[in-house]
């Protein structure tokens, strides 16, 4: 089959590629690489089933093209990480409500089944743990900056499951939970590669708060077979999934967990979060995903426990170093 990807020069989308590449697939990428890099698709560039375009999902014409070419859309272009998000509001909203709006239009006209990458963001300050798809969404003011990707992702959630009402377009959303593994940077506030390069590197590892809030890490493998199965499954279509991990760590003993793993000296120091976002900003002390729904669709369930998940970023970091 012939997929098309968008963001798939980033971190997740890399992966994707190179596992439907393996399973005989034909892929096709477009990134603007404002937060992917050409570094993560570079192995695959000489792939004869491997096509890249360097341009923005607004493109209309090129997407267009590209839609009309493919039989499954993965839509994971999107603006991320919190560094970001707090930033740089403006761009967040716009990217990820504007780009998913112009490919959920372009899938419905060919009536391409789509993909549409969400996050566990959307359920901000809620305390009904472990999330569950159907739970409440609770987010903070809207003078927080923090809660503007929630609410833009949360827009395109709604979008996606009213085309698929409205239009009967196949559509599947899915949050993803902290997904890490080779190749993730954190440029924009990913905290293992942040923590792992700063462990490798002899410099203090910062932990942002008090070091409490525990939060489950997924190895991209995991969530790539997961991204795989459930558009291959159509009773999927017209739902939305958590795909994470429900092993819950503090960030504290994350931080010392790395620092053992690396063989490291570190110092662990801690760092208000007005220090490293902005005043007033709000974090929430756990989250953690029912996984009961996409184990009943697709029998999915993560395979990779967290200390394997930090070998693989150690080892990717101590190349890339």
């Amino acid at each position: 089959m012939r997929y098309l990807i968008t963001g798939g020069a980033g971190f997740i989308g890399s992966h994707l590629s190179e596992e439907l590449l393996r399973r005989g697939h034909e892929v096709y990428v477009v990134d603007d690489l404002s937060t992917g890099s050409i570094n993560n698709i570079r192995h695959l560039k000489t792939h004869d089933r491997f096509h890249y375009t360097i341009d923005s999902c607004s493109n209309h014409y090129l997407m267009a093209e590209l839609v009309d070419g493919c039989d499954k859309i993965y839509h994971l272009a999107a603006a991320v990480g919190v560094k970001l998000i707090v930033e740089s509001p403006v761009r967040t909203i716009e990217t990820n409500i504007r780009l998913t709006e112009v490919m959920l239009n372009l899938a419905n006209k060919k009536k391409r089944p789509i993909f549409v990458a969400s996050t566990s963001e959307v359920y901000g300050k809620s305390e009904q743990f472990p999330f569950n798809e159907d739970g409440e969404l609770v987010m903070g003011a809207t003078t927080k900056g923090r809660w503007s990707y929630a609410c833009s992702k949360a827009i395109d959630e709604f979008l996606a499951i009213a085309y698929w009402k409205e239009k009967k377009l196949p559509t599947v959303v899915a949050r993803l939970f902290n997904t890490v593994g080779p190749r993730q940077t954190g440029q924009y506030g990913m905290v293992v590669p942040n923590f792992v390069r700063q462990a490798i590197t002899g410099q203090p590892i910062t932990v942002f708060g008090d070091g409490k809030q525990q939060r489950c890490f997924t190895h991209v493998s995991d969530v790539v077979r997961a991204l795989i199965g459930l558009m291959d499954h159509e009773p999927a279509y017209g739902n939305v999934f958590n795909i994470g991990n429900n092993f819950e760590i503090s960030m504290v003993d994350l931080a010392k967990q790395v620092r053992e793993m690396c063989n490291s000296k570190s110092e662990i120091v801690f760092i208000p979060y007005e220090k490293a976002y902005e005043e007033g900003f709000e974090d929430m002390p756990r989250r953690v995903p029912d996984l009961a729904k996409i184990k009943a669709s697709i029998g999915w369930s993560p395979t990779i426990a967290l200390p394997q998940i930090l070998t693989d970023v150690i080892e990717f970091q101590r190349r890339a170093v």
